[in-house]
């Protein structure tokens, strides 16, 4: 499959079979997030991967609102990886702090991304979740207290079928050589 058409069969699942996800599957996402950039070549992120039931229901317990219709689809999924944001090295720190961006963000970011691809890939669904409730995952899992836990990444194979993307037009999302807005 060529990049672009991958990118388009990537979409949010928040629907799964009752499947469960060999683990020699989860390690290769997990090496694509492995093996993607980050500033200074910091790595700041930690993968746990929760694919034991009742754990991973506490987990997806933890994702949904009781007053809101938010993420009571987690419980579908067979796994939950949960990215920990680790300490930048030095290098990516200064930079940090000289240029007033959160690198470390950016990498979790462009590492997530990586992971997802790979997960449609190998057939598998994913949704990036960032409405949960921190403390409750960080107890769960017994993440150090100094740590912050960003994204958890839903995964499993998708119960329903890729839906077509509802996108801006290139037109708005781009120009050449300055910024310029368009219409499409």
């Amino acid at each position: 499959m060529d990049f672009l058409s991958l990118v388009s069969k990537r979409q949010s699942d928040r629907s799964y079979l009752d499947k469960p996800v060999d683990r020699q599957v989860i390690k290769r996402c997990i090496e694509a997030a492995r093996l993607s950039p980050s500033a200074c070549n910091a790595q700041p992120w930690h993968f746990i991967v929760v694919d034991d039931p009742d754990l991973k229901n506490q987990v997806a317990e933890a994702t949904s609102s009781h007053l809101l219709p938010l993420n009571h689809f987690t419980r579908k999924a067979p796994v939950h990886i949960v990215v920990v944001k680790e300490a930048a090295n030095i290098t990516s720190s200064l930079g940090s702090a000289i240029k007033e961006k959160e690198f470390p963000l950016i990498d979790v970011g462009i590492a997530t991304s990586h992971l997802c691809l790979q997960a449609a890939s190998e057939g598998l669904g994913t949704c990036i979740l960032g409405w949960f409730n921190e403390k409750k995952v960080k107890n769960i899992l017994q993440v150090p207290s100094g740590k912050r836990v960003l994204l958890i990444i839903t995964l499993g194979y998708p119960a329903g079928k890729t839906r077509e993307k509802k996108r801006k037009p290139l037109g708005q999302v781009m120009s050449y050589n300055s910024y310029s807005e368009s219409n499409g």
